[in-house]
């Protein structure tokens, strides 16, 4: 099983949150070949008990099943052949990587119960239980051995049960006592996301192998949240480049046009969720669909049921054949700025200027699949960076200053600011971010008030103009530590007051630096920041709806609401 990074709890990406999904993957199976119809999960002190309803592992079966690989019944294509899990490893790797495990089995008014520590059996007991339901109890505890000090974020926790109730209509999951089912799958799932800001009603089809919901927001850009058996592909892949084409060609269809797929995408947020046997995905992660032989029934159905969705409903035709039009405007609109903007760029010079780049990027395929830029505050940090990147893998943009707020503000207006426009350019995402030549973009600014207030115009840009480029977790903010702490022996770099206060008191006459900004490391020990042991922090929203309340918010006109949160929050 591919675990990704380890963490402490505080990414949804962390390991810890791997582990529990190993184990719901497997219940979810259950209810996905009508057996069983409740999941339910409880966290208390990082230890996880779930509990399913289905028929429960084979009582002979139950040691060797999280025990011994290539034992799980995934392997049986008749058996389950849309499986989400991993063929048997999953619940094996999270036994090894438990400090605690426990499995408990009922079938038919008997049980069968082993306890493990660290994927050694400790104990195996057996028995009747007449009168209880069938089906299966995991228990474990993540081993602070390997992931360290960690902690479960219910936040995280929750919106993996939701998006596993939208993709699953009917099952019923209940996390600490909450409850989350959909009776409308990827429409709900929708619905939640965009909220009442919608040019017309959701669209919303299904079918045995795939569904799909979409309307258009008063947003830029496009957004899609796409799946493959259960597992969410953060980056698409075949199956999301279907429903973007099969999408277009049903929108033309209807309209007997020939719409540019700009026009017709521009604000769109879908969904689309498809069933495949045999998924090859293009990373361990799992992030990217690469199948290829998918794409012409998944563009045939889009179409049809766009088609169909439009034929029914007169008001929601009308409405997006307004959007359209209007899209069409505003584009002809922009080329005009571009031209004028790319003419000013060609006179001042040939390349971007401000970036450093790298020699691999994203559209490079396996090589360029971790290339990552920089976005610093400043010559200053810049120099630190440059000599100890990776210049394979890591380029670096220099900001001039703090940028401009670009809250409430058109997109045409990129195109007369050179320090966003620089930056769009660089990023290769001025039509969409199907051509993001980075896999990570990462805001590194200074820890204190300039540099707090520099990210946040630069979230704003993103947030603004580009928020699919957060959603599809693109966006991640750089940590560095905030001290020194050292002596003639020992040096330790600390993160939090917290770490600098343990480091004072393991290091004897310590000598104690407080980093003010990147500029004051030097490039020996940058190097270590930006290395194998780099500190980042995603960027991610709960939902797309809170994005404009949060951007007005904070971003926007200066408010008694904004000034009272400020006085009330003052450290």
């Amino acid at each position: 099983m591919y675990i990704g990074r380890l963490g402490d709890g505080s990414n949804p990406d962390d390991g810890i949150y791997i582990l529990l999904k190993e184990v719901i993957d497997n219940s979810v199976d259950e209810f996905l070949m009508g057996v069983g119809k409740k999941v339910e999960t409880t966290i208390s002190d990082n230890h996880v008990v779930i509990r399913d309803y289905g028929s429960g592992i084979p009582l002979g079966k139950v040691v060797d099943c999280v025990s011994i690989i290539n034992t799980g019944g995934k392997y049986n294509d008749d058996v389950y052949q849309f499986s989400v899990g991993l063929n048997g490893v999953g619940t094996k790797a999270v036994n090894a990587l438990s400090s605690h495990f426990l499995v408990r089995s009922h079938r038919e008014g008997k049980f069968v119960e082993a306890v493990f520590s660290r994927g050694k059996l400790l104990k195996e007991r057996k028995g009747k239980c007449e009168g209880v339901s069938n089906g299966t109890l995991i228990e474990f505890i993540p081993d602070t051995e390997i992931f360290g000090d960690y902690g479960f974020v219910d936040e995280f926790i929750e919106q993996r049960m939701w998006n596993y109730a939208c993709l699953n209509r009917n099952l019923r999951l209940y996390y600490n006592k909450q409850k989350f089912e959909s009776k409308r799958g990827l429409y709900d799932l929708l619905e939640a996301e965009v909220g009442e800001d919608i040019t017309y009603d959701i669209g919303y089809y299904v079918s045995d192998m795939v569904e799909f919901s979409f309307t258009h927001t008063g947003n830029y850009g496009e957004n899609h949240f796409s799946f493959v058996n259960g597992q969410f592909t953060s980056d698409g892949g075949t199956h999301l480049s279907a429903f973007r084409e099969g999408f277009l060609k049903g929108v033309n269809e209807f309209f007997n046009k020939n719409y540019s797929g700009m026009d017709v995408r521009e604000g769109l947020t879908g969904a689309i969720a498809i069933k495949l046997k045999d998924p090859v995905f293009e990373s361990q992660t799992k992030n990217k669909l690469g199948n290829t032989d998918i794409r012409s029934w998944i563009v045939n159905e889009v179409k049809g049921g766009v088609s169909d969705f439009l034929h029914k409903n007169e008001a929601a035709g009308k409405a997006l054949e307004e959007r359209i039009v209007n899209n069409e405007k505003l584009r002809k609109e922009l080329n005009s700025v571009k031209k004028e903007a790319k003419a000013a760029a060609k006179k001042i010079s040939l390349k971007i200027p401000k970036l450093k780049d790298c020699k691999f990027h994203l559209p490079d395929g396996a090589k360029g699949e971790n290339s990552t830029i920089f976005i610093t505050e400043g010559q200053s940090a810049t120099g630190s960076m440059v000599s100890c990147r990776d210049v394979y893998l890591q380029a670096i943009y220099s900001l001039r200053g703090k940028p401009w707020n670009s809250y409430g503000k058109r997109r045409t207006e990129i195109y007369k600011n050179e320090e966003l426009y620089n930056l769009m350019m660089a990023l290769g995402i001025e039509n969409d971010i199907e051509n993001l030549r980075y896999e990570k973009i990462v805001v590194a600014t200074d820890a204190d008030n300039d540099g707090f207030h520099i990210r946040n115009l630069l979230l704003t840009f993103f947030l603004n103009y580009f928020e699919e480029l957060v959603i599809a977790g693109h966006i991640h903010i750089l940590e560095t530590p905030l001290f020194r702490v050292r002596n003639k022996k020992e040096t330790r770099y600390c993160y939090s007051e917290k770490e600098r206060d343990k480091a004072m008191d393991a290091i004897s006459s310590p000598e104690v630096t407080r980093f003010k900004g990147l500029g004051e490391i030097s490039p020996k020990e940058f190097g270590q920041f930006i290395g194998d042991d780099i500190r980042l922090v995603p960027v991610n929203v709960k939902t797309i709806k809170s994005i404009p309340e949060t951007l007005e918010f904070y971003m926007g006109k200066n408010t008694p609401e904004r000034r009272n949160y400020i006085m009330e929050n003052l450290v």
